[in-house]
């Protein structure tokens, strides 16, 4: 072990010994932030339930109606939708218009009194739009689901919430701030004061949020955090006296460590700050014309000595340690610059970034990629995010919440290493996968462009199943291509196009594959005597 990281584990361990009062602030204040948020957690995350289920079940009662009746505005049309209203206990109304918003008919007679609060937003994987309004004399703002038909608009109408608007802090401190708003920011409803937690400034807030599944709605929670934290003084003398017999433990340790360990020492941290970590870029091909349709970000390590450290040795270390966070955000800074005029010019390429498991635990990724590519040449509908099925993710609710996010903002989530995991059918299908990228160890087993891989061929039945793009890893010989294509595998990267490039000569590969066609110089012409 490097003396010098020895040293730093012996400081560490001397500051806990003797500062206990310092290390039973910082446990006991993370203890409270943890504690608090995840009950906060808990109540976004029933809210944005709540609002799913009433968007759903607006959804399903809107595409019943339209299903049995083959006209609109009679009176078949109209039995149909009382109906549904007896059944469903969240509608309110359907309405009947075209895009102008003249009214023709509704399911009780009479002028729909609405009026729009927000834009219509498309809700994903639907055909349906979705929007927030006043309707009538309801209280709670309500949600407008609309299905075209022909050329009018259906609308169900539905609540955003069942309950009234303080039943959103139920359960939850006074000081609470709970609201429900549109992922564009759009504010829906609120409980609490809102204003002071817009304007806290430096003040510190235990805060949460969940968006509604597909719905682009967002449920969000907060409260001060030096509020919750004074209901905890009572523990302040017990985590003393804890902290006290953990630090002389952890001296202990950290000296043994100090003996034995024979970890490698990584500068990985201050590499990070000092831009050491470069992204490389491996082109993803269409192989039934030959352009380039993307690429994958890999990272590696470039050293001052001119050493080129592959991510073997570092990935694993970085996901331990959490410096996984902090090196996929510095990938993503440099990817927006690199990649920003090559996207603006090829605005069907497509740019694929790994995420970790810690990333889904979290939970700031969906931020993190709005304030790098918000504004940038980037689109969202250009990002794929990977995730590998040789580490299923464990806290699915977090999860979930993040994939949700990231396909809110357009971006798309690629399963990596597929069929090398523990992942069946059903747990591809609960995360919303929308490519399967094959690894390569099942590309490798191809011998030629005839032999049947009945493995691999069912690896490729099961992402047709899924209806999601297939993407073959480790194309080495035009045979593995050949045999792909014959099945209808449209993608693949590997050496046999080009290994991870850095970015110049990436731009350049881009610019002979998908650049504009250059006129064949013809020869001069001979005069003629």
């Amino acid at each position: 072990m490097n003396s010098k990281y020895s040293q730093v584990i012996i400081l560490a361990a001397a500051i806990a010994a003797f500062l206990p009062v310092l290390a039973v602030d910082y446990l006991l204040d993370n203890y409270v932030r943890i504690r608090e948020r995840a009950q906060l957690q808990q109540t976004v995350t029933g809210v944005g339930g709540r609002i799913q289920t009433i968007a759903y079940d607006a959804i399903a009662s809107l595409r019943r109606v339209l299903a049995d009746s083959p006209s609109l505005c009679t009176p078949g049309f109209i039995a149909n939708v009382h109906r549904q209203m007896e059944r469903s206990i969240y509608l309110k109304q359907v309405l009947v218009e075209n895009a102008d918003g003249v009214q023709y008919c509704d399911a009780f007679g009479r002028q729909v009194r609405w009026s729009a609060l927000s834009e219509g937003l498309p809700v994903p994987g639907h055909t349906e739009t979705i929007s927030v309004v006043a309707l009538g004399d309801l209280d709670m703002p309500a949600m407008k689901i609309t299905q075209s038909f022909g050329s009018r608009l259906v609308s169900a109408f539905v609540p955003v919430l069942a309950s009234d608007i303080k039943s959103l802090a139920d359960g939850l401190r006074p000081t609470t701030m709970v609201r429900v708003a549109l992922t564009n920011g759009a504010p829906v409803v609120a409980t609490g004061d809102t204003a002071a937690y817009d304007g806290r400034g430096d003040v510190e807030y235990v805060e949460a949020d969940a968006i509604a599944g597909d719905i682009p709605l967002r449920a969000q929670a907060a409260v001060p955090f030096a509020i919750v934290r004074a209901d905890y003084a009572d523990l302040d003398a017990s985590f003393t006296i804890i902290a006290c017999l953990m630090s002389g433990a952890f001296l202990v340790l950290a000296l043994q460590y100090v003996r034995r360990s024979q970890l490698p020492a990584f500068d990985l941290e201050r590499a990070i700050a000092a831009g050491e970590l470069k992204p490389y870029y491996q082109p993803v091909i269409n192989l039934r014309t030959g352009t380039l349709a993307g690429c994958e970000v890999l990272c590696r390590w470039e050293k001052k000595s001119g050493e080129v450290v592959p991510p073997g040795a570092f990935i694993e270390y970085a996901e331990v340690t959490g410096l996984a966070i902090p090196m996929t955000l510095s990938l993503m800074q440099q990817v927006r610059a690199d990649l920003a005029d090559l996207c603006r010019q090829m605005p069907e390429l497509r740019v694929s970034i790994n995420l970790f498991e810690g990333h889904f635990r979290d939970g700031t990724i969906v931020e993190d990629v709005q304030a790098i590519f918000g504004d940038s040449p980037i689109s969202f509908r250009q990002l794929v995010f990977e995730i590998t099925e040789r580490r299923p993710l464990e806290n699915s609710m977090q999860a979930n919440s993040v994939i949700a996010g990231l396909h809110a903002l357009g971006a798309r989530l690629a399963m990596d290493d597929a069929g090398t995991g523990h992942s069946n059918l059903a747990y591809l299908q609960t995360l919303g996968v929308d490519i399967v990228k094959i690894d390569r160890v099942f590309v490798d087993m191809i011998k030629d462009e005839t032999t049947p891989v009945p493995v691999l061929d069912g690896l490729i039945s099961m992402a047709r199943d899924l209806g999601t793009e297939i993407v073959a890893e480790g194309v080495e010989r035009e045979a593995q291509a050949l045999y792909l294509r014959a099945r209808g595998v449209v993608m693949a990267q590997g050496y046999l196009f080009a290994p991870a490039l850095r970015i110049e000569p990436f731009r350049d590969l881009a610019q002979a594959l998908n650049g504009e066609p250059r006129p064949v110089p013809l020869a001069p012409s001979t005069a003629v005597a």
